[in-house]
Order: structure tokens, then sequence, then C-alpha cells
């Protein structure tokens, strides 16, 4: 097994629900992503999501749109993020995950990308522009250099697609939570459990949350049925709305706590 299906074993048998916090790199700078992947690690994140920023970020919302636009305007790269976690990869003990569109990735070279992104210590790669059937080199090349390619169902995913996606992805399966764009919400979508329960019929993979969820007794809620939750745009808010880098990183920690805190005993509830 890799670091993600180690860490989500571990958990699992512990009764606890992973944490994954996205963050875009580079926003606002790089600098403060080297500092913040620490701070989120100590404060309870079981696996990093770091977004590469891109120019057209189809699935995000206002929120990580304007935190890529900011990272971009500091000058953030594929290679200088690489560059960055291959640096910190020595302080973090857990899984890595780059999330980003295809363009940025592909225009590496499907084996050059995947050579670069194990050199750096990277475990997972999300895609959500790209289905498993379209570019298949670029998920061999990504299972031929160890790293996890994680793959993505919604609520409108078809029951044989759904058993697709269940089987080939590796790590965990990433489920969009609602239809619709990235953004903190106020409530979880109806059917959510119901909706899970379908993965649970063709497969055992653990499933992960995203989309939408921005407090921790949304996150208590999500525990007790799937594996993890992912949260991005409430982390991304906290550090768009930061007075100083120095509170961007403290915030955004604290914040981190607070979601994981209810996931420790989600599985036991």
């Amino acid at each position: 097994m890799g670091r993600i299906a180690d860490r989500m074993a571990a958990l699992r048998a512990r009764g606890e629900r992973a944490l994954i916090p996205f963050v875009t790199a580079g926003d606002p700078d790089l600098g403060v992503t080297e500092a913040l992947l620490p701070a989120l690690e100590a404060a309870g994140a079981d696996l990093l999501e770091i977004g590469v920023p891109f120019s057209d970020p189809m699935a995000d919302g206002p929120t990580i749109q304007r935190a890529s636009e900011r990272a971009l305007r500091g000058g953030a790269t594929l290679r200088r993020i690489l560059g960055m976690v291959k640096g910190l990869r020595p302080r973090l003990s857990i899984p890595l995950v780059l999330m980003g569109y295809a363009n940025p990735f592909l225009a590496m070279g499907e084996r050059g990308f995947a050579e670069a992104a194990r050199e750096a210590g990277v475990d997972g790669v999300i895609t959500p522009d790209l289905p498993p059937e379209e570019e298949p080199g670029f998920f061999r090349a990504l299972e031929s250099c160890g790293i996890d390619a994680i793959l993505l169902a919604a609520p409108t995913t078809r029951p044989e697609r759904l058993a697709m996606l269940a089987e080939r992805t590796r790590g965990f399966l990433y489920y969009v939570s609602l239809t619709g764009v990235t953004a903190a919400r106020t409530s979880l979508p109806p059917r959510l459990e119901e909706n899970l329960a379908r993965i649970r019929r063709v497969s055992q993979v653990p499933v992960c949350v995203g989309f939408g969820v921005s407090t921790p007794e949304q996150a208590a809620h999500i525990g007790r049925f799937a594996d993890g939750v992912i949260v991005g745009s409430a982390l991304v808010d906290r550090i768009e709305g930061a007075a100083s880098r120095e509170e961007a990183v403290t915030e955004a920690a604290r914040f981190v706590a607070s979601l994981k805190a209810p996931l420790r005993k989600a599985g036991s509830s």
C-alpha cells in the first residue's frame, strides 16, 4: 500500500475519520504556503490537498478562483510548487496530494510530470477535468511512479460508472457532495448519506467528501458515514481574510484543529 492507503487504514482501525484540508499553493505567496502546511499537520490534518493554481479553474467557486489569481500573480508555477513540496517533504509525515487541472500537468509531459511528482514526494494527484477514460497514458504514468490517481464521483454519477470509479481510484474516492462548484455552504446537501450508501454497496474503498463543508458540525455529521472530510473554501476564506501572513497561518491552523476534533471520535458515534 502507498502512504495514503496506509493512513486511511490506520484511521479506520482507530475509528477515526480523516481530515483533508485544501490550500492553494502560493496564496498569497509560496512562503506562506511553506509555513502553512507543517502548521496544518500539527493542528491535526491527516492528508494535505495542495491546489495548483490555474487561470481557468472550472470546478472552483469564487473563493478558490481568487486564491488562484493571487497565487499566479505572485509567480506560483507547477515547477515551483513541486520544488516547495520537495523541500517540505522531510518535515511532513502525512500524505501530500496535488489537486490541479490537466493543462499544467500535461504540459510537463505525462511521464515528466509523474517522475517530478515522485521525486518531490507527492503521494496522490486529483485532476477534476480529466476523466480516467481520457489520457490513459497520464494515469499509467502516475501508477508506474507509485502515485495514487484519486478519482471523483458525484450525486449524478450513474451506478455502472460509480462502480468503475470505485474500482479504479487509488487511495480514496473523492465524493463531490453536490452539483456545482466549490464553496463554503451553511447546510449539507440532502440525500448525502443515501448517496454514500450507494458507493458502499459496490465497494469498500475509502470515501472522502468535499465541496461545501465549512463547519465542525458539518464535518462531524459527514464523519458518521464517510471515511474523511475535505475542506477547502472555508479554509481559504480564512487565509484571504487574515490581516497578516502570520495571522493567516495561525487562523488556518486553529480552524483545522476545530474541524479535526469531532472526527477523532466520529467512528464510535
